[in-house]
């Protein structure tokens, strides 16, 4: 019975995996409706381990489901950028006020082994691997603040980063962040002053914002620009 339930596990886990990494690679476009039959045969399985798959892929946030209208995979909107990367700012500072007196030296030696594993897939090009990877590094506070709540919203927030970013980078054929892009977060992460820190916060979310909205904004205007019938006016 216990090898039959890590088969299943292991299978789910596949799953997840599989279904994500289609996703972020744009093997499933933002907005596509997807249904547990197709992928269930798209992917070799019975319906049973896909919905369970397709479930936790919704409790990500990288797919959604629409009353009457089925699951789809997350859209991307300019209203829902301005809502995620302010959320972000507040939960992040909150974060690291709640896990400032917590750190030590094991919260150091974390977020350089997250930095280092962040730059090997800059360098591999591997942007999956990469967006997870920067996606650890900033979790690293809200893991280290004691408050499961705080911990939770994160988790929320994360899986649209996760599809935001993918797309943004294939938009602009790149595979991660520059490789110098957190140096300065993590030395004041690591440092002394805690308003230092909550200062970079803002800087640091707001090039990322930027630099996603102004893709989700490129997006909208195609779209405005495209007839129904799917003909340029």
């Amino acid at each position: 019975m216990a090898a039959q339930s890590i088969r299943r596990e292991t299978m789910g886990a596949q799953l997840v995996a599989m279904l994500r990494s289609a996703i972020l690679s744009g093997e499933f476009a933002p907005g596509e409706p997807v249904t547990e039959t197709a992928l269930a045969l798209r992917f070799g399985v019975s319906r049973g381990p896909m919905r369970e798959a397709m479930r936790h892929l919704i409790d990500q946030g990288l797919l959604v489901t629409v009353p009457y209208t089925g699951t789809r995979v997350l859209d991307l909107s300019t209203a829902d950028i301005n809502d995620i990367y302010s959320m972000r700012i507040c939960l992040e500072i909150f974060a690291f006020e709640q896990a400032w007196d917590r750190r030590d030296a094991a919260f150091r030696d974390e977020m350089a082994e997250r930095h280092r594993k962040l730059l090997e897939a800059i360098d591999a090009r591997d942007d999956v691997r990469a967006i997870d990877a920067e996606l650890d590094l900033h979790g690293l506070a809200y893991e280290w603040c004691g408050n499961k709540l705080l911990l939770s919203s994160w988790d929320a927030v994360r899986g649209r980063l996760q599809l935001y970013w993918a797309a943004h980078h294939r938009a602009h054929g790149i595979t991660g962040p520059l490789r110098e892009s957190h140096d300065d977060y993590i030395r004041l992460a690591c440092g002394d002053s805690l308003e230092a820190m909550k200062n970079e916060i803002h800087s640091h979310m707001r090039r990322g914002l930027d630099k996603t909205k102004a893709f989700v904004e490129s997006l909208d205007e195609q779209r405005r620009q495209t007839s129904p019938n799917g003909r340029t006016k």
